[in-house]
């Protein structure tokens, strides 16, 4: 049996898309969660949490993208034309956020709260595309003659919007249990309330999108509830109940400061593994698959050679900038 490198190329851009959830998923979440918070050292503590690791978390932004141009190129091109306008918007709102965060460090006092706005302004307007964006794959493309054949404003639906804000809701509980994680109180009980009401407000989310997805989508509704399909796909929804209750008690007891972060990764895996499975095997939904979209298999061979070679260093530094970061964040300290 050969090796389906479709299938491989398929991972690695998955992969890639899980690391970028993971690592700016929390850096995102915490621009979102400055109204929360109103004392400027901190606000402080918060931007410096981050700011050792920030910039090379979205390496997997880019490598996620290069992938998909490379091993999947009808897929881009049809992504690319039908989401012109919020992944346009998601790159403006990641540069604006990249620069206030520089300049806030070297701001002066009374310009430093227009740079807090830009922060938030920015990691708002990237988060809420990011979200647009996985509803409007989620709910499909029309494809003619290997090009996207509908409009420019296809993606502006409820459910695309619906999708924006879960995702503002996911970021932002990434970000409050990684503050839980590195900050001390007050800032620490700070971040304990507000993932309560995040979780709930997720939980809720994962509900109506569970519900959604398959009332607008028979074929989605065929492979979660037909059988046996329902019996080996049920450990998802009943994993999902199991780590937020972990995750609940977890918050509420103040000697566990790195748990809470954890589960929310293991929420946000889950909650993706949701989304895979309803889509698979199609690459663009609903009916394009990830073999109907690919490029010809002497392009992914080439590329697979670049891709085992950076992947791996990617995967070292990030683990050596976490490493040597550890530890909790103190009020004045900073990294710039």
């Amino acid at each position: 049996m050969g090796i389906d490198l479709s299938v491989i190329w398929f991972v690695l851009i998955v992969f890639a898309t899980l690391m970028y959830i993971v690592m700016d998923g929390f850096d995102l979440g915490i621009g979102i969660l400055f109204p929360f918070v109103r004392k400027p050292e901190e606000r402080d503590v918060m931007i410096n949490s981050v700011a050792p690791v920030w910039d090379g978390n979205e390496t997997w932004l880019v490598l996620g993208g290069a992938g998909l141009f490379g091993a999947f190129p009808l897929a881009y091109a049809v992504i690319i034309d039908a989401l012109t306008i919020p992944l346009t918007l998601m790159l403006i709102g990641l540069i604006f956020r990249g620069v206030a965060f520089e300049f806030r460090f070297n701001a002066t006092p009374s310009h430093r709260p227009f740079w807090d706005r830009a922060f938030l302004g920015g990691s708002l307007l990237a988060t809420f595309c990011q979200g647009i964006v996985v509803g409007a794959v989620l709910n499909g493309f029309p494809v003619h003659n290997r090009a996207f054949a509908g409009g420019p404003l296809d993606w502006l639906t409820p459910f695309s919007l619906f999708c924006g804000f879960g995702l503002v809701v996911a970021y932002a509980l990434l970000g409050a249990t990684w503050l839980v994680m590195k900050s001390e109180n007050p800032l620490q009980a700070t971040m304990r309330r507000v993932s309560h009401g995040l979780l709930l407000a997720m939980l809720i989310i994962i509900a109506a999108i569970s519900l959604w997805t398959p009332l607008a989508h028979p074929a989605i509704a065929a492979r979660w509830f037909s059988l046996p399909n329902l019996w080996y796909l049920l450990p998802v929804p009943v994993l999902t109940l199991a780590v937020a209750v972990v995750l609940w008690r977890m918050l509420g007891n103040v000697s566990c400061h790195a748990a809470p972060f954890m589960l929310t990764l293991g929420l946000i895996f889950l909650g993706f593994s949701g989304l895979g499975i309803s889509i698979w095997p199609n690459l663009i939904p609903p009916n394009i698959t990830i073999w109907q979209a690919a490029a010809p298999p002497q392009s992914q061979g080439f590329m697979l050679i670049g891709a085992l070679l950076i992947v791996p260093i990617i995967l070292v530094y990030t683990f050596w900038s976490y490493y040597v970061f550890r530890g909790k964040v103190q009020t004045g300290e900073g990294y710039h």
